[in-house]
């Protein structure tokens, strides 16, 4: 009598199940290592910054009403530009400190039109604990820029640059800054609180209430 042989397709039907466990197994390690900006979800911790965006809600209206709380925090203090002196800074520069960074260019007539507002921000609410950084995006050298913001009286803010525009490239990276203006409020922990796309009337009252809100948040819960 001939032995009965096994049924041809149950190995067929494990390696498959073997196939989708792996893969499986793969796309959760990327998941674990690499989060949706392409940061380590381990390497920042953005709790303070959470805790602000959910505090400054209520005040994006007005001048201010399409500013965006962040509903996930980015980390940026990797994010890098020029100082006034040419050399280089990023974001951790800056922790301690809240900062509004507004990205601008002379070619762009919003940019141009909010640029006095700014600097009325800044001499306004300027101080050891918050500071307007405004980077110019030009091209080339810096007299074009320098020039504008002596033209139309700009003296309170500081002459960030980055003629390189690596600055965009690694914001667009992270799904910010899609044109400009683009402003983003980022926190003493070195993340995003919120996004502004498009330019404001910073010198407002609802703006200024906006980035007084942010101030107030001192620590995370818990902490």
């Amino acid at each position: 009598m001939t032995k009965p042989t096994e049924p041809t397709h149950r190995p067929k039907r494990s390696l498959a199940a073997l196939g989708i466990a792996g893969a499986l197994a793969a796309v959760a390690a990327v998941y674990v290592i690499v989060g949706p900006d392409g940061n380590s979800n381990g390497s920042q911790s953005c709790a303070l910054s959470m805790e602000t965006a959910k505090n400054i809600k209520p005040f994006a209206t007005g001048e201010v009403a399409a500013f965006l709380p962040a509903q996930n925090p980015l980390p940026l203090n990797a994010i890098s530009f020029k100082t006034p002196n040419g050399e280089p800074i990023s974001i951790s520069a800056f922790n301690g400190r809240t900062i509004l960074m507004n990205l601008w260019a002379t070619w762009c007539a919003p940019c141009r039109k909010e640029m006095p507002a700014l600097d009325q921000l800044q001499a306004d609410l300027g101080d050891d604990t918050f500071e307007v950084v405004a980077v110019n995006m030009d091209r080339g050298g810096s007299e074009k820029p320098k020039a504008f913001l002596n033209e139309i009286g700009v003296t309170n803010l500081k002459f960030y640059h980055d003629a390189s525009n690596k600055l965009m490239t690694d914001l667009r990276a992270k799904g910010r800054a899609t044109g400009l203006p683009t402003t983003i409020l980022v926190g003493p922990d070195g993340c995003e609180v919120g996004t502004m796309y498009g330019p404001a009337e910073w010198a407002s009252g609802e703006a200024k209430a906006l980035v007084e809100s942010a101030l107030k948040t001192k620590k995370a819960p818990g902490s």
